[in-house]
């Protein structure tokens, strides 16, 4: 199972389309839509050259008295296509081409509106036109009149507002901070608010497909040590997670206590060291300033005969000064 297959498979369950339009689509017509009535649609359209569509997800929903067509494309590349208008004009044509076939037209037959919806979750933000205006070449006169026009709407993962607040039930939240979760504590707070909002039995199936998901996006890589691909259920996998954090926490205890030891031995030495040099440079003025002293009191034996003034003059102890003159070569002044 790949990354896209997973997403197709969680957007296969009308709770998330459900979720996805109400929490991330912000336009005043999604109140008037009936989401009882979510219905999904054959996502494979053969053209008349036989190229065919198989990988998105179409979905039917009441809007008032007549049917929206939701194509949810699920864009999982690196970068962005610049040409996603181009292709999403295509695909919505295969689709209306498909609804004209098989008759699903409005109740005074006409093509019923479609909502062309981009799901992005790349690294690189998206920079291509949302319509198909930018990627045509300007048109002379009124040629102009004749060029196609298409927008469709692009939801981002890298840049939606995703509320953080547990309380908030939202599955295509949930799926999205799984998706950009960095901690395992927060990891294991969406693992649990899932197995708590999913607890029904008719809800086995949507349970199934996020453990698909995890298991896929989750690898034992990702949070060291941690395997989910034999566990199958999502209460399993939030106490596997549990405990796992458990013994991370004291794992990161017992390291930054050992660490804590190092950097205390380290800044002892290095205080030490440096107390050290302190103290050396303190003493090294303090026998550079007496040096100074006792040549200057050497200087003056033959000049100053009192060696109690001399002493009081150059600070050196009277019987050093005595043992100056004492020495060879300094006779006493008469």
């Amino acid at each position: 199972m790949n990354h896209d297959h997973a997403y197709k498979l969680l957007f296969s369950h009308p709770e998330m389309v459900e979720d996805l339009l109400r929490g991330f689509v912000h336009q005043d017509w999604i109140a008037q839509l009936d989401f009882s009535t979510l219905e999904k649609c054959n996502g494979s359209y053969v053209s008349d050259h036989l190229r065919s569509r198989e990988e998105d997800v179409v979905w039917r929903i009441r809007l008032r008295d007549e049917w929206l067509y939701v194509y949810l494309l699920l864009e999982f590349q690196s970068r962005p296509d610049r040409w996603m208008a181009l292709r999403m004009l295509v695909y919505v044509g295969l689709l209306y081409q498909d609804l004209v076939r098989t008759k699903q037209l409005t109740q005074d037959g006409r093509l019923p509106p479609v909502l062309p919806l981009v799901l992005y979750n790349g690294t690189s933000a998206w920079k291509a036109p949302l319509e198909l205006e930018p990627l045509l070449a300007a048109a002379p006169g009124e040629l102009g009149q004749y060029r196609p026009r298409l927008r469709y709407l692009l939801l981002d993962e890298g840049h939606l507002q995703i509320s953080r607040d547990p309380a908030l039930r939202n599955l295509a939240a949930a799926l999205f901070r799984l998706e950009q979760g960095r901690s395992a504590e927060e990891i294991l707070q969406v693992i649990h608010a899932l197995g708590v909002w999913l607890q029904a039995p008719e809800q086995s199936s949507l349970r199934n497909a996020f453990m698909e998901w995890i298991k896929q996006e989750l690898p034992p890589d990702r949070f060291s040590g941690l395997d989910f691909s034999q566990t199958h259920d999502l209460r399993r996998a939030e106490t596997m997670l549990a405990e796992r954090v458990k013994q991370w926490t004291q794992e990161w205890k017992q390291q930054g206590l050992q660490e804590g030891l190092r950097e205390g031995r380290q800044k002892g030495r290095q205080e030490g060291r440096q107390e050290g040099l302190q103290q050396g440079l303190r003493n090294g003025l303090k026998e550079g300033r007496q040096q100074a002293q006792r040549d200057i009191a050497r200087a003056l034996l033959d000049i100053v005969s009192d060696d109690a003034l001399l002493s009081a003059r150059t600070g050196v102890p009277v019987e050093e000064i005595a043992a100056m003159r004492r020495e060879p070569g300094n006779s006493p002044l008469p």
